[in-house]
């Protein structure tokens, strides 16, 4: 594995650097995540009691009678803070594929070089920079792919954090505006 590694070149460094940050915000996310919607999957009343982090400031606003706009700035807010890191498993899986391409590319250019410096070429001569560019485009698309899939998946699951804490925010706010 190091041997293919090595022989992907330098842009194997930054794929793998990548591999590491967008697996370590995917699992943070996901844990983070699934910790939220298990802390929402009360009732409001239970949510009102128990005070879940990222229900705190929505439930502050509440009980100093904010109204509805003011409820839609602060639930944003809170929005954004759950889908804070999201970008950067975005970015992760929009470069790696072009690191790997940029791989194949010098990969390819090592090849001609050598055909162009060298009166008769063997096949051995030109593998090297083959293997370059096959590895990278490979190890780039490993890469992205499943950093690609785990955003998705994690947008889906901000999205169902938000909506809950909507759902949620206007059954409390219909209550303290009715007086129950």
């Amino acid at each position: 594995m190091i041997d293919l590694f090595m022989k992907g070149g330098f842009l194997m460094y930054p794929i793998a650097l990548c591999s590491f940050i967008g697996l370590g915000i995917l699992i943070n996310k996901a844990i983070q995540y699934h910790l939220m919607l298990k802390s929402l999957e009360q009732s409001p009343e239970e949510i009102s009691k128990r005070r879940p982090e990222i229900m705190r400031p929505i439930l502050k606003a509440l009980s100093e009678g904010c109204d509805e706009k003011g409820l839609s700035i602060i639930g944003t807010r809170q929005v954004r803070e759950i889908e804070r890191g999201l970008s950067w498993l975005s970015l992760i899986a929009t470069i790696t594929p072009l690191l790997g391409l940029t791989g194949t590319v010098t990969g390819m250019i090592k090849a001609f070089m050598v055909i162009a410096h060298s009166t008769s070429v063997n096949p051995a001569m030109l593998a090297g920079g083959i293997w370059e560019a096959l590895i990278t485009t490979a190890a780039g698309l490993l890469v992205a792919i499943p950093i690609y899939v785990g955003h998705h998946y994690l947008e889906k699951q901000a999205d169902e954090i938000a909506f809950v804490m909507r759902e949620i925010t206007m059954s409390l706010y219909m209550r303290c505006r009715d007086g129950v």
